[in-house]
């Protein structure tokens, strides 16, 4: 999923150094999404990992 935020931040310095600002800004804008929803679900599994704890084998 992150390898997504990279490709869209690369395509949008792209399109900003060659002038498209528009698919510069969406770039940015569905990177910014991408990269929250990340978060969001490292921290839920995080979260549901320390819950459920370890169990021994």
């Amino acid at each position: 999923m992150l390898s997504w935020v990279v490709t869209f931040l690369v395509i949008a310095l792209i399109a900003g150094v060659l002038g498209f600002g528009g698919i510069a800004g969406a770039s940015i804008e569905i990177a910014k999404a991408i990269f929250f929803i990340a978060i969001i679900l490292f921290l839920v599994t995080a979260v549901v990992g320390l819950a459920r704890g370890r169990t021994r084998v």
